[in-house]
């Protein structure tokens, strides 16, 4: 499983978004997997699968990775081929005779290309593990990515691109310019700051987008 998040959250005021203290830390990665298996197990516990799962599984270590990806792009490129590539590609078959198939794979510990032989029904039985079973859905939308939220955040995304304003286009909250916006305008102390001046910015209303277009 492949998990998507973001690299901080919204202050408890909903003005502030807080980053990560590190752009290459977020969690430590060997708490995280403890966390993970305990309440993965307290929640299979509510179910009949629990009696099948051997003891020993909670017991060993489990592999829980983080690591940051950078921007959408690298995220991107990242999960596709989790996502949309076949469990063994046509290339990777060598041979197929007398009821046996021959592959190629690469060693995980060393890394290394080496070749399995396997009865056809045994060869089939592994691919189709990596066949989702019917109405199973392979990617699931969570926070600001479910699809409820897309119109709000193409909005978000558009206001985002545009270009950062100069320090003479913003309005800090001591200067003639602030002072004669309306109050509705002022900014309050706990708004974000210009990225370009460091000045607190005024909020705007957000630019819906019209309706009938896609999101």
């Amino acid at each position: 499983m492949h998990y998507l998040v973001p690299a901080g959250g919204v202050a408890p005021a909903r003005h502030t978004w807080l980053s990560a203290t590190s752009a290459k830390f977020l969690l430590p990665v060997k708490a995280l997997s403890r966390i993970f298996r305990a309440k993965f197990r307290d929640a299979l516990r509510h179910t009949p699968a629990f009696t099948e799962v051997p003891s020993t599984v909670w017991q060993q270590e489990w592999v829980v990775h983080c690591q940051p990806v950078g921007n959408g792009l690298n995220a991107l490129k990242y999960l596709a081929p989790y996502i949309f590539r076949v469990a063994i590609s046509n290339r990777r078959i060598l041979k197929v005779e007398h009821d046996r198939v021959t592959f190629r794979y690469r060693a995980s510990d060393t890394g290394t290309l080496r070749t399995c032989t396997l009865p056809a029904e045994e060869f089939i039985r592994r691919f189709l593990q990596h066949v989702l079973p019917r109405s199973f859905v392979k990617v699931r939308y969570y926070g600001f990515f479910s699809p409820g939220l897309r119109q709000r955040l193409a909005t978000i995304r558009r206001q985002l691109d545009t270009a950062a304003p100069t320090p003479d286009a913003c309005y800090p909250a001591s200067s003639a310019k602030a002072a004669d916006a309306p109050p509705s305008l002022t900014p309050p102390q706990s708004f974000v700051r210009c990225p370009a001046c460091g000045q607190t910015m005024r909020p705007r209303p957000l630019a819906h987008p019209e309706r009938g277009q896609p999101p």
